[in-house]
This record gives C-alpha cells, structure tokens and sequence, in this order.
C-alpha cells in the first residue's frame, strides 16, 4: 500500500491557533463577552468608507482584480500621503497588500533564503514569527521592551544577537504587544546599527496613529535605503475584515516583494481598496475619535490594575509571574468562565510565559473596565 507523502515538518511544527483554543467557549458563554485576546476594534469605521458605502455605479468594475500594486488612485493618494509625512518614496516604493499581514509575509518571502535569520524585538506580533519560519527563515528573539531601558542597552542587546546570518531586524512602535513607543535618537540608533551590519530594516508601524506619550518617528525616515516600512488600514481606520494594507520602501525591493505579493494573494480586494481610499481622503476625524475613546479605555484598565498607562497602540501586557497557580492556560480558562478571554504571553516569544496580553480597543471602555475588574478578581 502506497504511503502519503510528509508535508513541511517546519509547519507542522507550528500552531494552528496563534493565541488560544479557547474561543468556542466564550461563543458559548451566556452573558456579555469581552474579547480582549485579538486586535480588533469596537467601533465601525467611518460611514462613507464602510463596505455596503461601495457602490458599482461609483467603482465600475467593483467585483474585479486591480492591478497588483493596487487601485491607481489609492496607491497616487498613499504617495503624497507618505511624502507629507517627510518620508522620500517614489511612486513604484509603494505597495497595496492584503493586510499589513500578508505584506509582511511577502517581504519575508522576498528577502530571506533557507538559514537566514531575522532578529525579532521581543515581545513581539505572533504572526511575525511564522513569516519568517514560512519562507525557510530563522527567528531570532531579542528580549528588548520590557527590559531596554537606554540606547546603550538597545545596542548592546542588538549586538549580542547578530551573527554572520543575519539578514533583517523586524522593529514595530508603537509596539504590540507591549504598547511601548521608541524614541527618535532610539530608532535612529537602531538604524545606524543596522546600516553599520549590512542588514535590512523592517518598520511594522500599523500603530502609527494610536500614541498617548511622545511621539511617533518613522524609522525609515533615518535609513531609507533599507527600510520597508508596513501600514494597516486595519488598525489605523477600525477596517480589519477589509484586508488593506500596504508597504513602503526603496522601489527596488518593492518590487521584489511585489513578486511575491502578485504569486500568492496577487492584489488586495478592490472593494476594500475604495472603502481604503476614501477612508484616507476623509478619516481624520475619525481617527481623532478613534484615539480619544482607546486612550480613555487603556487608562480606565491601567488604573484597575495598577499598571502605568499605555504609551501607544490599542494592548496591555501583564507580568503574572507570581501569581499565576495553574499557570496562564489556568488563568485564562477560568476568566472564560467570566466571559472574558486574553492572549497568552507566550505567543509573544519564548521569554514570556507569566505574561499575558489584553487588547483594550475590541470593546468600549465601559466593557474594558468591566473586564479589568474581572481580571483583577481573578488575580486576587
């Protein structure tokens, strides 16, 4: 009898569900949820820019594939917006992706052979990971916010985790899961390091538009040359079932990236891409609200926990260690008996197994400090 041939042992190897199996169980809980595990947002995006404001006698050809780049007009509009944010991209250095998420991937597709390694700051965006593992590539962790507390530090941490097969350094401020915001002179730093090492540079910035202490700083603003920097509709306009992102870069690597982009999902949905265009055109006010009523959810948690507030993005992450009896599965199984579900610290990186993350902006702030409250009951 004739056997079925293996598939790739590396994702095998690898979890089918990123953050918890716990999901089914809150779909069953009686009473109100508080889905805290997943990046999301409460609130609609703007009504102009919402799916059903998509119309085929506005958008001849709705249901049609776009060009791999993207919508001409929403990659034109995404030119002069990066340009008015100080950033010198050409036209071709831009790149409409399903997601930030699949954009990503396809830059580790573009860049990485087998044994390649990508220094990965720690916490980190589950999915990175598995990019990078997907293409053949090594992630290296490099614990850095929740224990880098100078340049020197930042460097040094850098330095002790680069070897001869290093190929990129995946950054992202503000930060996921942390919430942490890097300083100008940090980012600058960390670039000149990376110019100094020959390696590439990889911005996940889909927070850009979420931070409450200091000030955001494009990284590609002090090493164009190596930057690819990612960008999320998603996050940045409450659009996540859209899938719409998009890339910047040097146009050369662009695209290679788009090679890749083109081979897999090939182009973004046209119909998310004209709800992106207008969000782009007239969110303004709409992200403006959007960061009031998440900053205010973020501080109402913090201060049920004792935690200092969030510096940027829409997350809080918890050390429990110390107080976890039956460890975070524990934990986390019994706050779904309470309606509430978070993620898993070590979904974060190796490091993190006391930890655990809690996205504020998937429910109001009234709901998000009801389910602080639970939390905190849980922890005694």
């Amino acid at each position: 009898m004739s056997t079925v041939p293996p598939l790739n042992p590396t994702i095998a190897a690898m979890p089918g569900s990123i953050y918890s199996g716990l999901t089914q169980r809150l779909a069953a809980f009686e009473g109100e949820t508080y889905p805290l595990h997943v990046g999301d947002t409460f609130m609609a995006p703007l009504p102009a820019a919402q799916m059903e404001a998509q119309r085929e006698a506005d958008h001849p050809g709705l249901h049609r594939y776009t060009p791999p780049q993207g919508l001409p007009a929403l990659v034109d509009a995404l030119t002069g917006s990066l340009r008015s944010k100080g950033l010198d991209v050409e036209r071709s250095g831009v790149l409409v992706t399903a997601g930030a998420t699949a954009g990503l991937a396809a830059v580790m597709g573009a860049l990485l052979v087998p044994g390649d390694e990508v220094m990965i700051l720690a916490p980190f965006w589950p999915l990175i990971r598995g990019h990078v593992r997907c293409f053949g590539g090594v992630a290296v962790e490099v614990p850095f916010y929740d224990r880098v507390h100078s340049i020197e530090m930042a460097l040094l941490a850098l330095d002790e985790r680069f070897t001869g097969r290093t190929r990129a350094l995946y950054v992202s401020s503000p930060s996921n899961p942390t919430g942490r915001v890097l300083p100008g002179d940090w980012l600058q730093a960390i670039a000149q390091w990376a110019r100094a090492k020959g390696i590439w540079l990889i911005s996940d910035e889909t927070y850009e538009h979420y931070v409450f202490q200091g000030e955001h700083h494009h990284v590609a603003r002090f090493a164009p040359e190596r930057t690819i920097t990612a960008f999320s509709f998603s996050k940045a306009y409450g659009m996540a079932g859209n899938r719409v992102g998009y890339l910047a870069g040097p146009a050369s690597v662009i695209g290679q990236i788009q090679k890749v982009s083109t081979h897999t999902f090939y182009c973004a949905p046209r119909a998310g891409q004209a709800a992106a265009l207008v969000a782009l055109e007239q969110g303004d006010d709409w992200i403006a609200h959007a960061k009031s009523q998440y900053q205010d959810s973020g501080n109402r948690v913090a201060a049920v926990l004792g935690l200092p507030e969030p510096q940027g993005s829409t997350f809080l992450f918890l050390n429990l260690e110390g107080r976890l009896p039956k460890g975070v599965n524990g934990l986390l199984s019994d706050l779904v008996e309470h309606g509430v579900l978070m993620a898993p610290g070590p979904s974060f990186g190796q490091d993190y197994k006391h930890w655990v993350r809690l996205c504020f902006s998937s429910v109001t702030p009234e709901q998000a400090e009801r389910a602080a409250h639970i939390v905190k009951g849980a922890l005694g």
